[in-house]
Protein backbone atom coordinates (compact mmCIF):
# COMPACT_ATOMS: atom_id res chain seq x y z
CA UNK A 1 0.00 0.00 0.00
CA UNK A 2 3.01 2.24 0.27
CA UNK A 3 2.73 5.27 -2.02
CA UNK A 4 5.71 7.52 -2.59
CA UNK A 5 5.64 10.52 -4.92
CA UNK A 6 7.66 13.69 -5.04
CA UNK A 7 6.11 17.08 -5.60
CA UNK A 8 7.04 20.71 -5.17
CA UNK A 9 7.42 22.49 -1.87
CA UNK A 10 4.53 24.02 0.03
CA UNK A 11 5.18 27.25 1.92
CA UNK A 12 3.67 28.99 4.88
CA UNK A 13 0.41 30.85 4.47
CA UNK A 14 -0.25 34.04 6.37
CA UNK A 15 -3.55 35.84 6.71
CA UNK A 16 -3.03 37.88 3.55
CA UNK A 17 -2.35 34.73 1.55
CA UNK A 18 1.30 35.66 0.97
CA UNK A 19 4.38 34.05 2.42
CA UNK A 20 8.09 34.75 2.75
CA UNK A 21 8.71 32.10 0.10
CA UNK A 22 12.51 32.21 -0.15
CA UNK A 23 12.94 32.08 3.60
CA UNK A 24 10.39 29.32 4.14
CA UNK A 25 11.90 27.22 1.33
CA UNK A 26 15.24 27.51 3.12
CA UNK A 27 13.56 26.43 6.34
CA UNK A 28 12.10 23.34 4.65
CA UNK A 29 15.62 22.16 3.90
CA UNK A 30 17.26 23.59 7.01
CA UNK A 31 17.03 23.22 10.78
CA UNK A 32 13.30 23.92 11.03
CA UNK A 33 12.50 20.84 8.95
CA UNK A 34 15.17 18.57 10.37
CA UNK A 35 13.35 16.16 12.61
CA UNK A 36 15.55 16.29 15.69
CA UNK A 37 15.60 20.07 15.80
CA UNK A 38 11.93 20.34 14.88
CA UNK A 39 11.04 18.19 17.87
CA UNK A 40 13.14 20.40 20.12
CA UNK A 41 11.44 23.43 18.60
CA UNK A 42 8.02 21.93 19.26
CA UNK A 43 8.91 21.20 22.85
CA UNK A 44 10.30 24.67 23.41
CA UNK A 45 7.17 26.30 22.13
CA UNK A 46 4.70 24.33 24.26
CA UNK A 47 6.86 22.82 27.03
CA UNK A 48 6.01 19.27 25.97
CA UNK A 49 2.24 19.66 26.41
CA UNK A 50 1.80 18.92 22.69
CA UNK A 51 1.69 15.22 23.60
CA UNK A 52 -1.44 15.80 25.68
CA UNK A 53 -2.99 17.88 22.90
CA UNK A 54 -2.30 15.14 20.34
CA UNK A 55 -3.70 12.43 22.60
CA UNK A 56 -6.89 14.44 23.08
CA UNK A 57 -7.10 15.23 19.36
CA UNK A 58 -6.95 11.54 18.47
CA UNK A 59 -9.51 10.67 21.14
CA UNK A 60 -11.95 13.14 19.54
CA UNK A 61 -11.99 10.96 16.40
CA UNK A 62 -13.16 7.82 18.18
CA UNK A 63 -14.94 5.48 18.05
CA UNK A 64 -14.04 4.54 14.49
CA UNK A 65 -16.08 2.15 12.40
CA UNK A 66 -14.36 -0.85 10.78
CA UNK A 67 -13.22 -0.04 7.28
CA UNK A 68 -12.55 3.65 7.96
CA UNK A 69 -10.09 5.15 5.47
CA UNK A 70 -7.96 7.82 7.14
CA UNK A 71 -5.43 10.27 5.76
CA UNK A 72 -3.11 12.13 8.12
CA UNK A 73 -1.61 15.09 6.28
CA UNK A 74 1.69 16.67 7.38
CA UNK A 75 2.07 13.62 9.58
CA UNK A 76 5.45 12.33 8.42
CA UNK A 77 6.88 11.20 11.77
CA UNK A 78 3.69 9.29 12.59
CA UNK A 79 2.70 11.06 15.80
CA UNK A 80 -1.01 11.13 14.98
CA UNK A 81 -1.21 7.97 12.87
CA UNK A 82 0.52 5.82 15.48
CA UNK A 83 -1.78 7.16 18.17
CA UNK A 84 -4.69 6.26 15.89
CA UNK A 85 -3.44 2.70 15.53
CA UNK A 86 -2.93 2.30 19.26
CA UNK A 87 -6.37 3.78 20.00
CA UNK A 88 -7.90 1.44 17.43
CA UNK A 89 -6.32 -1.54 19.17
CA UNK A 90 -7.74 -0.37 22.51
CA UNK A 91 -11.16 0.09 20.90
CA UNK A 92 -11.04 -3.44 19.56
CA UNK A 93 -9.97 -4.91 22.90
CA UNK A 94 -12.78 -3.10 24.70
CA UNK A 95 -15.40 -4.18 22.18
CA UNK A 96 -17.42 -7.35 22.37
CA UNK A 97 -15.93 -8.55 19.09
CA UNK A 98 -14.04 -11.79 18.93
CA UNK A 99 -10.27 -11.66 18.50
CA UNK A 100 -10.65 -12.49 14.82
CA UNK A 101 -13.16 -9.68 14.37
CA UNK A 102 -10.88 -7.23 16.14
CA UNK A 103 -7.97 -8.14 13.91
CA UNK A 104 -10.21 -7.86 10.88
CA UNK A 105 -11.38 -4.45 12.03
CA UNK A 106 -7.81 -3.17 12.14
CA UNK A 107 -6.99 -4.68 8.76
CA UNK A 108 -10.02 -3.05 7.20
CA UNK A 109 -9.04 0.36 8.56
CA UNK A 110 -6.37 2.15 6.54
CA UNK A 111 -4.21 5.12 7.50
CA UNK A 112 -2.29 6.98 4.80
CA UNK A 113 0.45 9.22 6.21
CA UNK A 114 1.21 12.12 3.90
CA UNK A 115 4.00 14.68 4.20
CA UNK A 116 5.82 17.00 1.83
CA UNK A 117 9.18 16.07 3.32
CA UNK A 118 10.55 12.61 2.50
CA UNK A 119 13.01 12.73 5.41
CA UNK A 120 10.08 13.04 7.82
CA UNK A 121 8.40 10.02 6.25
CA UNK A 122 11.61 8.02 6.50
CA UNK A 123 11.77 8.78 10.23
CA UNK A 124 8.14 7.75 10.56
CA UNK A 125 8.82 4.40 8.88
CA UNK A 126 11.73 3.72 11.22
CA UNK A 127 9.59 4.64 14.21
CA UNK A 128 6.83 2.31 13.03
CA UNK A 129 9.27 -0.58 12.93
CA UNK A 130 10.71 0.28 16.33
CA UNK A 131 7.24 0.55 17.86
CA UNK A 132 6.10 -2.66 16.10
CA UNK A 133 3.33 -0.69 14.41
CA UNK A 134 4.28 -1.32 10.79
CA UNK A 135 1.38 -3.11 9.14
CA UNK A 136 -0.58 -3.45 5.93
CA UNK A 137 -3.00 -0.76 7.07
CA UNK A 138 -0.29 1.94 7.02
CA UNK A 139 0.61 3.77 3.82
CA UNK A 140 3.12 6.53 3.08
CA UNK A 141 2.84 9.37 0.58
CA UNK A 142 5.24 12.23 -0.16
CA UNK A 143 2.98 14.98 -1.46
CA UNK A 144 1.91 18.60 -1.24
CA UNK A 145 -1.22 19.18 0.85
CA UNK A 146 -2.44 21.55 -1.87
CA UNK A 147 -2.07 18.98 -4.67
CA UNK A 148 -2.69 15.51 -3.32
CA UNK A 149 -2.35 12.86 -6.07
CA UNK A 150 -5.41 11.03 -4.80
CA UNK A 151 -8.90 10.38 -6.22
CA UNK A 152 -11.85 12.35 -4.93
CA UNK A 153 -14.30 10.84 -2.44
CA UNK A 154 -11.74 8.31 -1.18
CA UNK A 155 -11.35 8.98 2.58
CA UNK A 156 -13.63 9.01 5.61
CA UNK A 157 -11.39 11.05 7.89
CA UNK A 158 -8.80 13.75 7.16
CA UNK A 159 -6.54 14.78 10.02
CA UNK A 160 -3.81 17.40 10.11
CA UNK A 161 -1.93 18.42 13.25
CA UNK A 162 0.34 21.46 13.37
CA UNK A 163 0.66 21.39 9.59
CA UNK A 164 -1.91 23.58 7.89
CA UNK A 165 -0.10 26.68 9.10
CA UNK A 166 2.79 25.62 6.87
CA UNK A 167 1.15 25.58 3.46
CA UNK A 168 1.31 28.33 0.89
CA UNK A 169 -2.43 28.65 0.47
CA UNK A 170 -4.66 27.41 3.28
CA UNK A 171 -7.75 27.61 1.08
CA UNK A 172 -6.23 25.26 -1.49
CA UNK A 173 -5.34 22.75 1.21
CA UNK A 174 -8.90 22.92 2.55
CA UNK A 175 -10.29 22.47 -0.97
CA UNK A 176 -8.13 19.36 -1.37
CA UNK A 177 -9.34 18.00 1.96
CA UNK A 178 -12.92 18.48 0.83
CA UNK A 179 -12.22 16.89 -2.57
CA UNK A 180 -10.71 13.66 -1.26
CA UNK A 181 -13.21 13.14 1.55
CA UNK A 182 -16.30 11.08 0.91
CA UNK A 183 -19.75 12.51 1.62
CA UNK A 184 -20.13 12.28 5.38
CA UNK A 185 -16.35 12.42 5.81
CA UNK A 186 -14.82 14.46 8.60
CA UNK A 187 -12.10 17.12 8.56
CA UNK A 188 -10.12 17.42 11.81
CA UNK A 189 -7.38 19.97 12.40
CA UNK A 190 -5.18 20.62 15.43
CA UNK A 191 -3.27 23.88 15.17
CA UNK A 192 -1.75 26.68 17.20
CA UNK A 193 -4.26 29.46 17.65
CA UNK A 194 -4.88 32.64 19.63
CA UNK A 195 -5.14 33.30 23.36
CA UNK A 196 -7.91 35.80 24.03
CA UNK A 197 -7.45 36.55 27.73
CA UNK A 198 -5.34 39.76 27.81
CA UNK A 199 -3.18 38.76 30.77
CA UNK A 200 -2.53 35.24 29.51
CA UNK A 201 -1.91 36.59 26.01
CA UNK A 202 0.74 38.98 27.35
CA UNK A 203 2.48 36.16 29.23
CA UNK A 204 2.33 33.83 26.22
CA UNK A 205 3.59 36.48 23.80
CA UNK A 206 6.41 37.40 26.14
CA UNK A 207 7.51 33.78 26.37
CA UNK A 208 7.13 33.26 22.62
CA UNK A 209 9.02 36.33 21.40
CA UNK A 210 11.51 36.86 24.20
CA UNK A 211 12.37 33.30 25.20
CA UNK A 212 11.86 30.90 22.29
CA UNK A 213 14.19 32.54 19.70
CA UNK A 214 17.13 32.83 22.13
CA UNK A 215 16.59 29.24 23.25
CA UNK A 216 16.46 28.22 19.60
CA UNK A 217 19.87 29.77 19.12
CA UNK A 218 21.19 27.76 22.08
CA UNK A 219 19.49 24.47 21.18
CA UNK A 220 19.86 24.50 17.39
CA UNK A 221 22.14 27.43 16.61
CA UNK A 222 19.34 28.98 14.57
CA UNK A 223 17.50 32.07 15.83
CA UNK A 224 15.61 32.83 12.59
CA UNK A 225 13.82 29.50 12.28
CA UNK A 226 12.47 29.76 15.81
CA UNK A 227 11.49 33.38 15.26
CA UNK A 228 9.63 32.26 12.14
CA UNK A 229 7.70 29.66 14.13
CA UNK A 230 6.45 32.26 16.58
CA UNK A 231 5.53 34.76 13.88
CA UNK A 232 3.72 32.17 11.75
CA UNK A 233 1.57 31.23 14.73
CA UNK A 234 0.61 34.85 15.42
CA UNK A 235 -0.24 35.47 11.76
CA UNK A 236 -2.40 32.37 11.43
CA UNK A 237 -6.15 33.15 11.26
CA UNK A 238 -8.12 33.44 14.49
CA UNK A 239 -10.35 30.59 15.57
CA UNK A 240 -13.41 32.19 13.97
CA UNK A 241 -11.44 33.25 10.91
CA UNK A 242 -10.24 29.71 10.29
CA UNK A 243 -13.75 28.38 10.94
CA UNK A 244 -15.02 30.66 8.18
CA UNK A 245 -12.33 29.40 5.80
CA UNK A 246 -13.34 25.79 6.46
CA UNK A 247 -16.97 26.66 5.76
CA UNK A 248 -15.99 28.45 2.55
CA UNK A 249 -14.34 25.21 1.38
CA UNK A 250 -17.75 23.56 1.59
CA UNK A 251 -17.68 21.91 5.01
CA UNK A 252 -20.72 22.00 7.27
CA UNK A 253 -21.34 21.66 11.02
CA UNK A 254 -17.99 23.40 11.52
CA UNK A 255 -16.97 24.04 15.10
CA UNK A 256 -13.84 24.45 17.18
CA UNK A 257 -12.62 23.75 20.69
CA UNK A 258 -9.90 25.72 22.42
CA UNK A 259 -7.25 23.89 24.42
CA UNK A 260 -5.00 25.53 27.00
CA UNK A 261 -6.86 28.86 26.85
CA UNK A 262 -6.62 28.98 23.05
CA UNK A 263 -2.92 28.26 22.64
CA UNK A 264 -4.15 25.56 20.28
CA UNK A 265 -7.57 24.71 18.91
CA UNK A 266 -9.26 21.75 17.28
CA UNK A 267 -11.44 22.52 14.26
CA UNK A 268 -13.93 20.00 12.94
CA UNK A 269 -16.16 19.95 9.88
CA UNK A 270 -18.10 17.48 7.71
CA UNK A 271 -18.50 17.02 3.98
CA UNK A 272 -22.25 16.75 3.55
Amino acid sequence: MSMIRFVKYSMTSFQNGKSPIAFVKKLHTGPYYKVSKDIKLDNLNNIGIHRIWKDYFVKKNFPLHPGTNIIDVAGGTGDIAFRMLQALERQNKNSNNSTDDAIGSRKNTTILISDINQAMLDVGKRRALTMNLQSDCLGWLCANAQELPLPENSFDLYTIAFGIRNVTDISKALDEAYRILRPGGRFMCLEFSHVENPLLKWAYDTYSFKVIPPLGEVVAGDWKSYQYLVESIRKFPTQDGFKNMIEEAGFRSVCYENLTFGVVSIHSGYKI
